[in-house]
């Protein structure tokens, strides 16, 4: 690693909140998922015939 690069620390910092929040995310989405299954198709519903 050089030395003369400059971290930016607040950038690092964002960027590890971003991916800490993206888990959490996408770990409540597959609870979703899990719990309200989406079906491959809507379920359609035919016209009453009278």
């Amino acid at each position: 690693m050089s030395h003369d690069t400059p971290i930016d620390f607040g950038a690092e910092r964002e960027r590890r909140i971003h991916d800490l929040h993206e888990r959490r995310l996408q770990e409540m989405r597959q609870a979703f998922e899990q719990a309200l299954p989406l079906s491959a198709k809507p379920a359609r519903r035919g016209r009453k015939k009278r």
